[in-house]
């Protein structure tokens, strides 16, 4: 029986969309604009990663393979081979998801700290592959000119224009994450995360519903990576490698790994972060790590559930018994 948002949920997806939609006109500057939609691009890829780490209990550390693998076959069926770049999307979501449910049944098959590994040299073989294969994906040069998306001839060649665009897709990724942990499919994946074996004796088939939650995170990761190949025209292999996988982690981390609607959170604060520390060079790897270790120390949740048992607490003080 389908779920759907109601209460609490409905009323955060609202007003999120209100202050949205009303922000960015009283800005005024486009590199404002341009950060706001590469947090909702980022958002969209954490959403996954928080389904299929905090809500599954799957761990990932090559997430951005599959944003690259999103991005450059929709641009290179866009430019190369001349397909509509909204059909080009649909198939770059579609064959990634394919491609991560093809993988997930071995890579499931292990536990712990060998399927971080496993994860972890996955990302790594998909960004060499980026890399070196230069007839393809144009190598570390980079793939240049990739179309731009339309609809008629209204075309979303602004940032102003994709900023919409990008968070009317982010949005609808949270509402249907959202339904989905409500569901049945949910209560799978809550099932497995606390205890594998106790899920399969209650008929759950685990590997199944994890090879299904894998590739519907690559999915997201490949719209999320087709939007950005879109947004910025170019594509180089640098933005797919290993740090990015991180910093996703981190992302889902601090807004929570079992919190949709805490991924912008996180993927803001993380983006934040990074255009601050920007001038400083790699300091943010280190500061990173830091922030795994602090946040799962003093608030396994993430930090808006953190921030909100804190004031429940100081107001069950301040209120006279």
């Amino acid at each position: 029986m389908p779920h759907f948002i109601r209460g609490r949920g409905k009323m955060l997806a609202i007003a999120t969309l209100v202050v949205l939609l009303s922000i960015v006109p009283l800005l005024g500057n486009n590199y404002y604009t341009s950060v706001l939609l590469i947090i909702g691009i980022h958002a969209i890829v954490t959403v996954g990663l928080c389904l299929l780490m905090g809500y599954t209990g799957q761990v990932s550390l090559g997430h951005a393979a599959f944003y690259g693998i999103g991005a450059y076959i929709a641009a290179i069926l866009s430019k190369t081979y001349h397909v509509d770049p909204w059909l080009a999307m649909v198939v770059a979501i579609i064959a990634t998801a394919a491609f991560a449910f093809a993988i997930g049944f071995p890579v499931f098959r292990l536990r712990g700290n060998y399927l971080a590994m496993a994860t972890l040299g996955l990302g790594i073989i998909i960004w060499i592959l980026f890399r070196e294969l230069d007839w393809i994906t144009g190598g570390q040069s980079g793939f240049l000119d990739i179309p731009t998306l339309s609809i008629g001839g209204f075309a979303f060649d602004s940032d102003f224009r994709f900023y919409y665009l990008v968070w009317g897709f982010c949005l609808a990724v949270m509402f249907i994450s959202q339904n989905i942990v409500g569901s049945r499919m949910g209560r799978a994946m809550r099932a497995i995360r606390d205890s594998e074996s106790a899920s399969q004796s209650l008929g759950i088939n685990a590997t199944l519903v994890k090879v299904k939650i894998l590739a519907l995170s690559a999915a997201y990761a490949a719209l999320a990576g087709s939007l950005y190949a879109y947004y910025v025209g170019f594509i180089d292999p640098p933005p797919f490698g290993f740090l990015f996988s991180i910093r996703l982690v981190v992302m889902a981390v601090v807004g929570g790994l079992a919190s949709i609607w805490g991924a912008i959170f996180g993927a803001a604060s993380v983006r934040l972060l990074t255009e601050f520390l920007h001038p400083f060079g790699d300091i943010d790897v280190v500061l990173f790590g830091l922030i795994i270790v602090v946040v799962m120390i003093l608030s396994p949740q993430g930090v808006i559930r953190g921030l909100g048992d804190l004031w429940r607490r100081i107001s069950r003080r301040l209120t006279p018994s």
